[in-house]
């Protein structure tokens, strides 16, 4: 120091050295005494603070409401020496049941909306703990946690709450400290402790084993996540990325427009800024194709309606708002907490961890205190039980003595007692003489005894320790846990094999109906059940619709759906909704990204796509293509094309072969040509084809299938007449011939509807264009020859045709009749399953070549 600093009584320091330290000093106290929760409690010290005020004031969930600016004025003038703002906003966010999974603030009045409408003043709303907070503060009283001193040494303030269920999982944490934050999400209550008690029985549990406990985050506003990859690098690593999407459903009204239906919101979004947003793009014309945006939400639950053109396409519009507006968006998870008052990013298990730790930490705390209070009230019952058996000596020596003093030290000296038990004998009424209480006294000795041996057996004992955790969440769980909200979907855009992996792999029933509604169900839904002649219903269907397409596969095979306009999209099964046995399913327009003019006219199950079996395609104007089924391996979300189409063509059939198998294609005018698969050589999905028949003026193919051994070839005509035909009346051609005639097409009997392969057993459902349904055996049809008009199936009303015809095949794994009701039938199709190996695509250019043939 120099002469000068020493003379003026001035310190000199070295201003960069004092800006470290003090930063350093101001980060450290935000980190702890403010921004960061407890792992323990999963509580920062202001919402510590509050509920630990509310509890002490007397404010628990069975008292009265209390005014709201009482509590943060007790808050602020013992614990909290921070701003009522501050203190209130916690309170109220903690009252919120859109931003608390579990609220641990009963309020009472005006408290905030998901809109971002803020509370009402403090001075107006009540509040008192919710019933779940009390298990918070449970136990608080029975040295369960240590106190500090608040900050002006006036009052003493808990450390950590004993937290009775892992708060910081269930309720998240959201804070900025100074280089550092945390963002944990919520999670659904029963899901996390069923983690804790796994954890509890097995310590060696890896992250995957605790995410069959703890499927991912659970939000309050509901919603879907996205994906598992983000969730599975949060819980391994603490930090990570989540996709979180609005629920919307794509309804259709009666004038023919599509409605979306806007019923649940991504976490933290705020609603009315949503909507802003929706029509701000609407208005610049960023999004073509919304005519109305309004708000319907109640009481009752959210409700956004977005309105649509006739010509908008509802699922590229839908795509466009997950891209621009909040419907979709990105919650980045990062578990940071404080461990032992330090700052430390935390896995799933670290996490589960902690809050065990803090829990046997809780329980042994408890167990000593009850143990205490139970040795010092049997060492007054042993006082009590030595005056009982010298009772006449002890009177004697009371009524002898001058002082109470006297008499107190008279008992300790001549009976050996301490200090608390001659005065708990002095302090003894006369009424404990008599028998009964005695009893009382004697009783109590040795359930207290009993209780002591119980309390040091679960001290020595850290085995006992967990059983009490178990049993004491399992409690919490039956009287808090819910239904869990947030629904985790599958990413197509981002599916890792990972995410594949924790997707369970279980055999499952895919039915597609004629009007393309789709679900999924297990298989042991349809094996439970008994025989029981027609069947129970098996779907809700519409009056005009029924099951066309009915497949078992499994949750991991890939369902190709193949579309009139020569697009094929994928779903993986496990990506298909499980629903009700009695729920008709979901629009497929709202599973893939089809245009509204755009049917399914095929839907293929596949487990593996190998070289040996092929797709075979014919179009309504008779070109015919023959693809690997390897070359379908990778499709986009937005479809690929599987055909290329000339003109007005149409996709008509696509059937999965297996390299050997006999085509026939059918026209309208009655021609039908029979060929081997092998006559249309292998080529690349965005070839266009060969001739698979040669069509005469006006003419167009009506149906292709695989011909089998022992099947009949059925046609049913547009007046509603029909017939089979033996396989063995038509010969084997080459393909691109004209065919040869199969039926006698008359001004009586009308142009060919449907040609289907079939057997004995099948059924077949006609369809009218006026709506009239007819189910039929195909045993019951007459088998005439190949130039006849068939014999009437249908009776039709004037000026009514058939329409559609859909042949009902029983898949040999499922009970049938079990399921299957009249007016709701399965179709056909199963998957070839065979192979491994993936081929590459090829593109090439077919020249068409026509076979020469004769005609009969």
């Amino acid at each position: 120091m120099s002469d000068q600093e020493q003379t003026s009584g001035v310190k000199g320091i070295n201003i960069s050295q004092e800006m470290r330290s003090s930063f350093l000093d101001y980060a450290m106290s935000v980190i702890v005494s403010r921004a960061l929760p407890d792992v323990r409690d999963g509580l920062k010290p202001v919402h510590r603070r509050i509920l630990y005020a509310m509890n002490e004031l007397g404010m628990t969930s069975d008292k009265a409401y209390k005014k709201s600016a009482r509590i943060v004025g007790e808050v602020i003038g013992k614990y909290h020496p921070h701003g009522d703002t501050a203190v209130y906003d916690t309170m109220v966010r903690m009252a919120q049941d859109f931003n608390y999974r579990k609220e641990l603030i009963d309020g009472h009045g005006n408290f905030g909306s998901v809109d971002g409408d803020a509370a009402a003043a403090m001075r107006y709303t009540e509040a008192r703990m919710s019933k779940i907070a009390m298990e918070v503060v449970r136990d608080i009283n029975k040295d369960t946690i240590d106190y500090k001193d608040n900050y002006d040494g006036s009052e003493r303030e808990p450390v950590v709450l004993p937290a009775r269920f892992p708060n910081m999982l269930v309720n998240g944490a959201t804070g900025i400290a100074v280089g550092m934050a945390t963002n944990i999400p919520p999670h659904q209550l029963g899901e996390v402790i069923d983690g804790v008690l796994a954890l509890s029985e097995n310590p060696d549990l890896d992250i995957l084993e605790l995410m069959e406990y703890i499927p991912g985050p659970d939000f309050p506003t509901a919603g879907a996540i996205l994906g598992r990859s983000g969730i599975r690098k949060a819980y391994e690593t603490g930090r990570g990325s989540i996709t979180m999407r609005a629920k919307v459903d794509i309804e259709e009204h009666k004038n023919g427009k599509q409605v979306l239906i806007v019923t649940e919101i991504p976490y933290q979004v705020n609603k009315a800024k949503l909507i802003e947003k929706i029509a701000e793009l609407v208005r610049e014309k960023r999004i073509d194709g919304i005519s109305d945006l309004r708000d319907e939400s109640d009481r009752n639950g959210m409700r956004i309606v977005i309105e649509l053109r006739r010509d908008a396409n509802a699922n590229v519009l839908l795509n466009n708002l997950y891209k621009q507006t909040a419907l979709q968006t990105s919650f980045g998870i990062n578990m940071l907490a404080l461990v032992d008052g330090q700052p430390k990013v935390l896995n799933l298990k670290q996490c589960l961890h902690y809050y065990l730790e803090h829990q046997k930490v809780v329980i042994k705390r408890r167990t000593a205190f009850e143990l205490r209070k139970a040795e010092a009230r049997a060492h007054i019952l042993e006082g009590l039980r030595i005056a009982l058996d010298h009772i006449d000596a002890i009177i004697a020596l009371i009524r002898g003595s001058e002082t109470t003093e006297i008499a107190r030290n008279g008992l300790m000296e001549q009976f050996s007692l301490s200090e608390k038990q001659a005065q708990a004998i002095l302090d003894m009424r006369l009424q404990r003489l008599t028998g009964l209480e005695r009893d009382k006294i004697e009783n109590e000795y040795q359930e207290l005894v009993n209780l002591i041996n119980e309390l040091k057996a679960i001290l020595a004992n850290e085995e006992k320790v967990l059983e009490i955790i178990r049993e004491e969440l399992l409690q919490v769980k039956e009287k808090f846990n819910d239904k869990r909200r947030t629904e985790i979907l599958v990413d197509t855009n981002n599916l890792d094999i990972e995410d594949e992996d924790l997707i369970d792999r279980q055999n499952i029933v895919i039915t597609v109906t004629h009007n393309g509604y789709v679900k999924r169900l297990p298989v042991s839904t349809y094996r439970s059940q008994n025989r029981g002649g027609r069947g129970i219903q098996g779907m809700g269907t519409n009056e005009n619709d029924f099951v066309e397409h009915l497949f078992t596969t499994t949750t991991h095979h890939t369902i190709l759906f193949f579309t009139n306009k020569g697009k094929v999209y994928r779903l993986k099964g496990y990506e298909i909704p499980e629903l009700g046995r009695t729920a008709k399913g979901i629009p497929i327009i709202n599973m893939i990204e089809i245009d509204k003019d755009e049917t399914v006219s095929a839907v293929i199950p596949v487990q593996e796509f190998v070289d040996d079996n092929y797709l075979f395609f014919t179009t309504k104007q008779g070109i015919s293509k023959r693809s690997p089924l390897s070359s379908f391996a990778n499709i986009r979300k937005g479809g690929l094309i599987a055909v290329g189409l000339r003109d007005e063509d149409q996709l008509m059939s696509v059937r999965l072969t297996n390299g050997n198998n006999e085509i026939i294609i059918g026209t309208k005018n009655g021609l039908l040509i029979r060929f081997n698969e092998n006559d249309v050589r292998s080529m690349g999905r965005t070839a266009a084809g060969v001739k698979g028949i040669t069509l005469r003026s006006g003419d167009e193919v009506v149906g292709m299938e695989i011909l089998r051994e022992e099947q009949n070839i059925l046609i049913v005509t547009e007046k509603g007449y029909g017939k089979q035909t033996p396989m063995e009346e038509y010969r084997i051609q080459s393909r691109g011939g004209k065919g040869i005639l199969t039926c006698n097409v008359t001004e009586k009997n009308g142009p060919i509807i449907s040609i289907k392969t079939v057997e004995d057993n099948d059924e077949l459902m006609v369809i009218t264009e006026s709506g009239i349904i007819i189910r039929m055996e195909v045993a019951q049809i007459s088998t005439t020859g190949r130039n006849t008009q068939g014999v009437r199936l249908i009776k039709l009303t004037e000026g009514d045709v058939v329409s559609t015809v859909a042949k009902l095949e029983i898949d040999d794994e499922l009970e049938h009749d079990d399921f299957i009701d009249e007016e709701s039938e399965p179709a056909e199709s199963d998957a070839i399953e065979s192979g491994t190996d993936v081929g590459t695509e090829q593109e090439e250019t077919v020249i068409d070549k026509e076979t020469p043939n004769n005609e009969d």
